[in-house]
């Protein structure tokens, strides 16, 4: 079958026909599949679920990185899944998508720059979810990040995924594998226990990644390591 449909691919007029036509089936699969199995395709729903399996291991301060308005983008927000932190804060960086926090209370942090020693260690956990695509000097991102934590990272980054920015506001620099994450986190003294992708061919790849400063640190998950092979799936079809 396959060696047919080569074949007539290569045929001038109906190849281009064809090939427009298995493109149209592609993207109607696609589709059909991010709704029937939307928890385990759908980057956002399925990063969701992950860190719904860990947030209640931690009962420390959280904070969330560049967090915005910690809106989950499915309806909830982001310190709901944190069931018992003993408190909780968002951070933002100034202009679009930043501080919005009239009150006072949200923390200022730019991640490319120098973490105020006053926050070093004054979180248990330190989650930020896609954020270091859009920041150049991502290594010194993730720095400040680990430097935030007492205990434990979640990060979630894109694998695959179309570029998006704003002109004047923020740009897109980024797609690190779960080994360049994982290079980055041990550089800060942090070991990765548990990474996930929803590697699938039908949409955007994220990876979910905790590390911790203790290699021992339980987070309810019975399952050994096993670094995801990414794109692997996304290709298989």
């Amino acid at each position: 079958m396959e060696t047919l449909l080569v074949g007539l691919l290569k045929v001038p007029v109906l190849g281009r026909w064809l090939e427009a036509l298995c493109a149209w089936q592609y993207r109607i699969l696609a589709a059909s599949m991010r709704r029937a199995r939307r928890y385990s395709v759908r980057p956002r729903e399925w990063s969701n679920c992950e860190l719904a399996k860990v947030a209640s291991a931690f009962d420390g301060a959280v904070i969330n990185v560049s967090g915005w308005r910690d809106e989950d983008q499915r309806g909830g927000h982001y310190r709901d899944y944190f069931t018992r932190a003993a408190s909780y804060s968002v951070s933002n960086f100034r202009g679009t998508r930043g501080m919005e926090d009239e009150t006072g209370k949200g923390v200022f942090i730019d991640l490319e720059a120098g973490l105020p020693e006053s926050l070093r260690q004054q979180y248990q956990v330190a989650f930020n979810h896609t954020t270091l695509e859009h920041v150049f000097l991502i290594e010194k991102a993730i720095e400040n990040i680990c430097a935030l934590s007492s205990d434990t990272v979640i990060l979630v980054t894109p694998f695959l995924q179309s570029v998006h920015f704003e002109e004047g506001a923020f740009g897109d620099y980024w797609r690190p594998t779960p080994m360049c994450i994982n290079r980055i986190l041990e550089s800060q003294g942090f070991t990765t226990i548990y990474q996930s992708a929803n590697d699938t061919p039908w949409h955007y790849v994220y990876v979910f990644t905790v590390a911790s400063r203790d290699p021992r640190r339980n987070i309810g998950l019975s399952d050994p390591l096993k670094i995801p092979v990414v794109g692997s799936g996304h290709f298989s079809v």
